[in-house]
């Protein structure tokens, strides 16, 4: 039996991407009950209406900059999902409030836990923490470089990292179990338009659906690690059932591909003739930039059992299919 059933959860940032596929994760796994707590400014209220057809799910409206209806909306779980976050263009076009978010709001969610006990704490990072040191594999041990990445992908990353290190305080000066979970592009299922490189992914689709050739900034060999949203929910399960007081994991797929590939995957399930149209990347807001990323995931596949199982090319399918209203695409209610 799962260590998941029978219990309750909160998530923060629950009606986002990766909250959405976590609740039906959890709900799969036999949680008692799910919390989605999410102030909707930049999640859906309609995959939160979804996910509430199971009466197992609850809603609160509420924001993680304020610690009292943190603390209530805590009272009573098990566990709590981290994973309220400006993303690296949220939080480049309202610096102050992305900052407060990803910092204070991760410092609510600690002294909550702290305050309440017996909260584990999964905190939602991101490859992002290596910066721009991607040119060997990257590991847990990979050190942080800003000095030749954006200056919001810089900003984004460091307050991934100033979280990271307020979880390991919090568990060595009160013994919270936290740990963080990095991830890698993550897509799916629920897509939005936020996340920096799944946008490849997303503009490709829509583009191509309606008949137009994508659009490639730069040449197209920049490469990323992309991530099934439902394995990015599953690692976040294993985090919870067996990660370690202050470790981090990378939940990566471990494999590295282009935007090139992308677009000609997309091209290929659509059928289409069509031809992508290289354009020059004038973006100040992006990521790093490398022809080849390899992000070892060996670390949660020992301590987590965990490992992605979904290819990007039949992620790819399930996007299309989710984007295209076929009723039969996961996690489509």
């Amino acid at each position: 039996m799962s260590g998941v059933a029978g219990r309750k959860y909160l998530i923060t940032g629950g009606a986002s991407l990766i909250g959405s596929h976590l609740t039906r994760a959890l709900l799969d796994a036999g949680a008692a009950e799910v919390v989605l707590y999410d102030n909707l400014s930049l999640g859906s209220g309609a995959v939160v209406e979804a996910l509430q057809r199971d009466d197992r799910v609850r809603a609160v409206r509420g924001d993680v900059l304020r610690l009292p209806s943190l603390m209530d909306a805590m009272a009573g779980v098990d566990g709590v999902f981290a994973l309220a976050a400006y993303l690296t263009l949220p939080l480049a076009a309202d610096p102050p409030l992305g900052v407060e978010v990803n910092v204070m709001g991760a410092l609510n969610i600690l002294e909550a836990a702290r305050l309440l006990g017996g909260r584990k704490v999964v905190f939602a990072s991101s490859i992002a923490v290596y910066g721009g040191e991607v040119h060997d594999e990257v590991t847990e041990a990979t050190p942080f470089r800003s000095n030749d990445v954006s200056a919001a992908f810089a900003a984004y990353a460091s307050s991934k990292l100033l979280g990271e290190s307020m979880g390991r305080l919090y568990a060595q000066k009160h013994g919270v179990p936290f740990c963080a979970v990095r991830f890698s592009t993550v897509y799916g299922e629920n897509q939005h338009g936020r996340g920096v490189n799944a946008l490849y992914i997303l503009e490709a689709l829509q583009a191509v659906r309606d008949g137009r050739a994508p659009t490639i900034r730069g040449s197209g060999a920049e490469a990323h690690d992309y991530l099934y949203a439902g394995d990015a929910a599953a690692g976040c399960v294993a985090a919870m059932e067996r990660g370690a007081p202050g470790e981090a994991y990378n939940l990566a797929s471990g494999r590295s591909t282009s935007v090139n590939e992308i677009v000609a995957m997309v091209l290929e399930e659509y059928g289409s003739p069509l031809r992508p149209e290289h354009v020059a990347d004038t973006r100040r807001a992006r990521s790093t930039e490398h022809d080849r990323l390899l992000i070892s995931p060996a670390k949660a596949r020992e301590a987590l059992g965990w490992e992605a199982v979904v290819a990007v090319r039949d992620g790819v399918r399930r996007l299309r299919r989710w984007l295209d209203g076929l009723p039969d695409a996961p996690g489509r209610a």
